[in-house]
């Protein structure tokens, strides 16, 4: 609706009823339109399309229409025969902005010709052109009168330009006022929200706006309102998404380009809730500029005018551009510097935590390196685990830890140290893999594993337990318990810590191990050593005496008187040649059975009628001697496949072993007989035991069979001999595929040798 005032004036929809909005050049065209009324002139302001937006009554007279009807016609409508003329001189005007004060027009006919004059300006870069029209036709020129009415609408029209030139410098500075203002203020801080509220705040003070907000793009068709500016009995929108496509074209929000036309904005197409949200906002205008670094879209600033429809000028929609610009920039200097504090902040983090990790780490390397100095000073087994279980309940303080040592042949882990601090012991228990098959499995695949006892144990009650296999590169040979409180859950470092020091007790173990071996090959070799020595002086003495004997047989053979003696002589050299092939052969075959070179020939062997043969040469030493040989056979032996001389030469070794170390009226048995001794073999034996009458110390019995081993002060015949005589027996027996067996016990000492009957050859 338009309406007209006092002074002759009608003004458009844009300006009835509605309160200022900083189009100060209004101003100054009213004061253009009440001077204009003084002299009959005709005042017209058209936009660019040439329709009407403000008129004056005189105007209306010559249109011959009224004020109201000329509101919102063109300019062809409301003065049809100045048309023409006129839309080229405001075209002009828009083009070039300058004021047409000469410009003089006739209409009607040349019987009722009428005179213009008419100047025409465009205003304040809005473009829209003021037109002002003085009906020229009744004045004469050279009357004084026309020439005072051209000056003084000449002085008018000058006089409008100027203020308005003059406002719109007036307004240029303001801008230019507020953009620095703005451009300082959101400059001077690197806060984002503090930039925006600045921003919306100074825009709508600036252009008298109702609504002034900054919404950032987060998505298609999502926008989040971040700072707002409102006036008094609006409703807000800040902090709101808006999502509904149709909403936020209607809000202004998901426009790349300006939309500043009320037409437009109300024809959008808008859904069936639309008329409510539009309600609710009052939204009539609105000027949308959008927020963006290059081709990255960021966001759009909107200014919403609510209580009735405003035209935008050009000035406020160039103010917008140049803020946007300014806000792009402020904006992402804040997020540059938001990305620099959190890239600090993540720094400064990132060293705290490494600070952190390498004091935790520095800490975890010294409590090792003390376990570890601790564990792998000793060289004795007990020390090491002992040391290692009370280090780790020392240094985790925790209730308990024990080691145990693994019997893989029985399958069986046995507790060997322990530091308990308010547990019962648990030292010297065997627990069988068997009995908890899904702990065991695990810690002899090399596994650790923590878990929570859920029944109470009848000892601990509930407990928090950690075990962690003892391993090396050849296998697990035990393990380490740890025991806490049921709430106790222990951490990746302690586990940590655990497996290190497992691993260390694995490494510390083997050293000593390896130690002890090393040890006992020491002794060994010492050992051997002196058998060697024993064995060079035994042999050197064995090969010389028989030498000796031979040496001197010899010599008293040359000066030998009588045939009695020269026999005697021969005799002895004949015994100790024996002697010494003996000794010789012995030592060759003990070469051979230890370098397996030694062949045997089985063949049956029929005992009762063997065994005489084999007996007759003791039976008489023995009767020489004083000692008593009884021997005992079962009747009806069954044949024995044997090798015919290796089991004489064991029967013989063992026979004159006896007759060797039994005392005068001794006795010596030899029984034979047939066992069945399943942990030897399933299949029967044939045993022979010779016994005699002599004691054997417990502790020399073991020693019996060792190469050039003599038992000291239990020779009471004073027979000397080499040691070899049991030696090469066992290893006769083994050859035979048999076992041999010494005690001694109530006076009497036994070898006792058990024969398969049946040889390998003839199974």
């Amino acid at each position: 609706m338009s309406s007209a005032n006092q002074n002759g004036l009608c003004v458009g929809q844009m300006n009835a009823g509605e309160p200022e909005r900083g189009n100060h050049w209004q101003k100054v065209l009213d004061a253009c339109f009440i001077a204009a009324s003084s002299l009959s002139v005709g005042v017209l302001l058209v936009d660019e399309q040439f329709r009407c937006i403000q008129s004056n009554s005189v105007l209306a007279e010559i249109s011959g229409l009224t004020l109201e009807d000329c509101q919102g016609k063109y300019l062809r409508e409301v003065l049809p025969d100045f048309s023409t003329a006129l839309e080229q001189t405001c075209q002009h005007a828009l083009e070039t902005g300058n004021s047409i004060t000469d410009l003089n027009v006739e209409t009607g006919t040349p019987s009722s010709k009428r005179c213009w004059t008419i100047a025409c300006f465009a205003v304040a870069r809005t473009r829209m052109v003021s037109l002002f029209l003085l009906e020229t036709t009744s004045l004469i020129p050279s009357e004084s009168s026309l020439h005072a009415a051209e000056v003084r609408f000449r002085a008018m029209v000058q006089n409008a330009y100027d203020m308005i030139n003059v406002e719109m410098l007036r307004q240029q500075f303001e801008r230019e006022r507020l953009i620095n203002k703005i451009a300082m203020r959101v400059l001077q801080t690197l806060d984002l929200q503090d930039i925006l509220d600045t921003a919306v705040t100074e825009i709508r003070t600036f252009l008298q706006a109702d609504r002034v907000i900054i919404a950032r793009y987060i998505g298609e068709s999502w926008h989040l309102i971040m700072a707002e500016a409102i006036g008094e009995g609006l409703a807000s929108c800040l902090g709101k998404n808006v999502k509904h496509a149709q909403l936020g074209e209607y809000l202004g929000l998901n426009q790349q380009t300006i939309q500043a036309a009320t037409e437009h904005l109300m024809s959008l197409p808008l859904s069936e809730t639309a008329p409510e949200w539009m309600a609710h906002w009052q939204i009539r205008s609105r000027l949308t500029m959008p927020i963006a670094f290059g081709e990255q879209r960021w966001g759009v600033l909107v200014v919403h005018q609510c209580d009735g429809v405003r035209h935008w000028e050009t000035f406020e929609v160039e103010l917008l551009e140049r803020l946007s610009t300014q806000l792009a920039i402020a904006i992402q200097q804040s997020e540059l510097h938001q990305q620099i504090q959190h890239l600090n902040d993540d720094l400064e983090n990132q060293v705290t935590a490494r600070t952190a990790e390498l004091q935790v780490a520095f800490e975890f390397e010294a409590t090792l390196k003390r376990i570890t100095d601790r564990v792998r000073d000793s060289l004795d087994e007990d020390q090491i685990l002992q040391a290692a279980v009370r280090e780790l309940a020392l240094v985790l303080k925790i209730s308990g830890c024990n080691a145990s040592m693994y019997d893989l042949d029985q399958r069986a882990s046995t507790t060997c140290y322990e530091y308990t601090t308010s547990i019962s012991p648990y030292l010297g228990r065997v627990a069988q893999f068997s009995a908890v098959p899904e702990l065991y499995s695990q810690l002899l695949g090399g596994q650790y594993f923590q878990f929570c006892s859920l029944v109470p144990n009848p000892e601990r009650g509930l407990v928090s337990m950690l075990a962690c296999p003892i391993r090396d590169d050849q296998g697990v040979i035990g393990d380490l318990w740890l025991i806490h409180h049921k709430e106790y859950a222990f951490s990746p470092q302690d586990i940590r810590l655990v497996e290190q020091v497992a691993n260390q007790c694995a490494i510390a173990i083997r050293q000593a191990r390896l130690y002890k071996e090393s040890q006992s090959q020491v002794k060994e070799l010492e050992r051997l050593n002196q058998l060697k020595d024993d064995f060079l002086s035994t042999v050197s003495h064995e090969l010389r005496t028989p030498l000796a004997n031979i040496k001197m047989a010899i010599h008293m053979l040359k000066a030998a008187p009588t045939p009695e003696k020269r026999e005697r002589y021969m005799n002895i050299l004949e015994a100790e040649c024996s002697r010494e092939i003996e000794l010789i052969n012995d030592l060759l075959d003990l070469q051979k059975l230890e370098n397996d070179s030694y062949t045997v020939a089985l063949e049956p062997i029929h005992l009762q009628t063997w065994l005489p043969t084999v007996i007759a040469p003791f039976i008489s030493r023995a009767k020489n001697r004083q000692q008593v040989l009884n021997v005992e056979v079962p009747s009806g032996m069954s044949a024995l496949m044997s090798d015919r001389k290796t089991l004489e030469r064991i029967l013989a070794e063992l026979l004159n072993n006896a007759c060797k170390y039994t005392p005068p009226q001794g006795r010596i048995t030899l029984e034979v007989s047939h066992v069945v001794n399943l942990a030897v073999s399933p299949h029967a034996m044939t045993r022979f035991a010779v016994r005699n009458e002599a004691n054997v110390p417990a502790a020399e019995i073991p020693r019996m069979f060792e190469k050039f081993y003599r038992i000291p002060k239990a020779d009471p015949w004073q027979q000397g001999g080499t040691g070899l005589g049991l030696a090469l027996v066992q290893k006769l027996v083994e050859t035979l595929q048999g076992s041999i067996h010494a005690s001694s016990q109530n006076g009497w000492t036994t070898l006792q040798v058990d024969l398969p009957v049946l040889g390998k050859a003839a199974e």
